[in-house]
């Protein structure tokens, strides 16, 4: 393990993982984050993290990890605070921003630095009745490293 892997920093996201490939949501306090991980887990994403993750890089390689203050608890609004199954470290393959007026239609990912290396970032409209499918999408077109072999 390299020394940046012993040296992980917080970063205020939700994560969840989809056969061994993560990714981190942001948005807005309220835009629907916690709500997109629920979609995504109910379709079989694993929680990584709820509304803070730990990130640590390791051979050119960007990790998510639980953060221990909410390890293994997810946010459901109106409901509180629900224990899930955790994934313990994660590669990062994509980043989902939340926002109001996403661009429509993109051909390529924009990047984003975090840390010292570029993940993908796709911006979607978080009021859609179609998030959770946009969200497996981007990461199939745009996402680093090809899915896992089931």
């Amino acid at each position: 393990m390299s020394e940046a892997t012993n040296n992980p920093w917080a970063r205020q996201a939700t994560c969840v993982s989809i056969a061994g490939r993560a990714i981190l949501i942001e948005g807005a306090p309220g835009v629907g984050k916690s709500s997109l991980a629920l979609g995504l887990i109910d379709r079989g994403a694993v929680l990584v993290g709820d509304d803070g993750v730990m990130l640590c890089e390791d051979q050119g390689t960007l990790y998510a990890l639980p953060h221990s203050n909410t390890r293994g608890l997810i946010e459901v609004r109106g409901v509180g605070l629900m224990p899930m199954p955790v994934a313990e470290r994660e590669k990062v393959a994509l980043m989902i921003r939340l926002e109001q007026g996403a661009p429509r239609h993109i051909e390529i990912a924009p990047m984003v630095m975090i840390g010292s290396l570029a993940i993908p970032c796709i911006t979607l409209w978080p009021d859609s009745a179609a998030l959770v499918l946009r969200a497996e999408l981007a990461l199939q077109r745009h996402g680093l490293w090809e899915p896992t072999k089931i």
